[in-house]
């Protein structure tokens, strides 16, 4: 099966198992959206009830009523429909908003009792609180008709209640005609306390003060309300299919689509590596692939290219190697035949100095072989290395004692600025072979009467050893270029600047494989400093 099938089959069924899930989620979120739409009614409902209460509780009568219902309805958007017990109607929401009123619906209807509920202590005693109930039936007549009498009037009033529960009712500015007698100044009636007392023995005298006080305010607290809500052929909240089906189609179809269009964009580039790959084993090194975006496969791409690049580079090494060694040996083994054969024809007689010149020959072709193999090991990762404490101050003064002749002969002054000792863990061996590398680099670029300096500091805990000298210096262009095998400044590759050009190559392998860094710096007519720094290890113990 192709990639494109097996990529879109994988999207559409992960779009189907997500549009299965959607929907089941859908429906479970819309039901329990009913669930609390439901919930929310009896909300209303318990707000509707409970702000008529109040309102018939503080205005002791149901004038003025019609503002409050409709201003419930339209916060709670609601039909609300308020008569009395007798089925006087008070307000209905429907008409305040001047529409024709609605049939009723077939929800049944919420009594509201406007009477205060009495707040009698547990355990207080019976003749006590028939004391205390008879005296309130009092106050609440006095308040009920002053409350009464400023609502009609339209006069702006605060209510609190009692500690018995009944509501005490003042006004700032009462008209003349609404007299209002002191809070508990009008005294009990005799037929209150008559008709109270027989809670005096009931079993539980709360519930049957409550009855009695409700009987005895009957004539002046305003009448129980039927409240209704809704009305006929009413829609209840349902969960609509068809919009959940249209969804789900729609995602499904979204998903296809984008399978369709992401395989689309996942084939096109790599069909494109595909064919630049088999191009570039076939030999095509200059073959690469487009790249666009920064996406995956445009990384991807990228990386590609960047393989085709160091494979072509790598071509290029190998070839331009094989040209500088075949360019490093054919001179002197060209040397060699060419004196060999004049030996064996009797052309040259075999004097010392002819021989002590082939050997020199040899052993050059010897130290280029030796180098070659070092270097091999070294990048392959299979040179050998023992590791042992190492003293760089000791390394150096070494170094400066093996090139003491060559410094003398070159009449260049050669110093070690080593102030203290600095110890790291290191093959001593290789170690000298790169110092002695940048050593005799050093002193074949600077003119008599100059100075290579081999300087050593601690830095942290890092080692840094500069090889420092007062010679030509090394152009800029050529620095990227110092540490390539075969590569020197001298473009004509003459004896007289000596080396194979591999030296700093293998000092930059045996460095790195230290865990350390070689750089240059170098200056035109100046000198050149190359620096290496190395990890370091607490000194020995004495």
């Amino acid at each position: 099966m192709s990639f494109r099938l097996r990529v879109l089959g994988l999207l559409m069924l992960v779009a189907l198992t997500a549009t299965a899930a959607t929907a089941w989620l859908t429906l479970r979120q819309a039901n329990r959206q009913v669930r609390e739409t439901v919930a929310a009614g009896q909300a209303e409902l318990s707000r509707i009830t409970a702000e008529l209460r109040t309102y018939g509780l503080e205005h002791a009568t149901w004038d003025g009523l019609g503002p409050a219902v409709g201003n419930l309805s339209e916060t709670t958007g609601q039909r609300i429909r308020v008569a009395t017990e007798t089925g006087i109607l008070l307000a209905d929401s429907d008409t305040l908003a001047g529409r024709t009123a609605r049939p009723l619906g077939g929800q049944l209807p919420v009594l509201v009792d406007p009477r205060p509920a009495l707040r009698i202590p547990e355990g207080q005693l019976p003749r006590l609180s028939v004391k205390r109930v008879s005296l309130g039936v009092s106050t609440y007549r006095a308040s009920a008709a002053y409350a009464a009498c400023l609502t009609r009037a339209g006069v702006a009033m605060t209510t609190r209640p009692d500690d018995l529960g009944i509501p005490v009712v003042t006004a700032e500015r009462a008209p003349a005609h609404c007299t209002r007698q002191k809070e508990r100044a009008t005294p009990p009636e005799q037929p209150d306390i008559d008709a109270l007392r027989v809670c005096e023995t009931a079993a539980t005298p709360a519930p049957c003060l409550q009855r009695v006080f409700n009987e005895r305010v009957a004539a002046v607290s305003p009448p129980r309300l039927e409240v209704r809500l809704g009305y006929r052929d009413e829609s209840p909240p349902t969960l609509a299919a068809a919009p959940t089906v249209a969804v789900a189609i729609g995602v499904a179809l979204a998903a296809v689509l984008g399978a369709l269009l992401l395989s689309r964009a996942v084939l096109r580039p790599v069909r494109a590596m595909t064919l630049a790959a088999e191009g570039l084993g076939e030999g095509d090194l200059e073959r690469r692939v487009p790249v666009s975006g920064r996406d995956e496969i445009a990384q991807l791409g990228a990386a590609f290219n960047r393989m085709a690049d160091s494979i072509r580079a790598g071509e290029e090494r190998q070839r331009r190697l094989t040209g500088d060694i075949a360019h490093e040996l054919r001179t002197p083994l060209a040397n060699l035949r060419g004196y060999l054969e004049a030996l064996r024809d009797g052309v040259v007689e075999p004097t010392p100095e002819l021989l002590d010149s082939l050997h020199e020959e040899a052993l050059l072709q010897q130290r280029i072989v030796d180098d070659l193999q070092d270097l091999a090991l070294a990048e392959a990762g299979a040179l050998t290395y023992h590791r042992s404490e190492v003293d760089l101050r000791e390394l150096l003064e070494a170094a400066r004692t093996a090139h003491r002749a060559q410094a003398e002969n070159a009449r260049v002054a050669l110093e070690v600025e080593a102030p203290q000792p600095v110890y790291v863990t290191a093959d001593a061996d290789r170690l000298r072979q790169v110092v002695g590398n940048l050593v005799g680099n050093a002193l074949r670029a600077t003119a008599p009467g100059g100075r290579v300096t081999l300087a050593l500091d601690a830095r942290a805990e890092l080692a840094v050893v500069e090889v420092r000298d007062t010679g030509k210096g090394i152009p800029a262009e050529d620095l990227p270029h110092l540490f390539d095998r075969f590569w020197r400044a001298d473009p004509s590759r003459g004896r007289a600047t000596g080396g194979s050009g591999l030296g700093l190559s293998i000092a930059r392998q045996i460095v790195t494989d230290h865990q350390g860094t070689i750089d240059v710096r170098s200056t035109v007519g100046k000198g050149t400093t190359f620096t290496v720094v190395l990890g370091t290890r607490p000194a020995p113990t004495p």
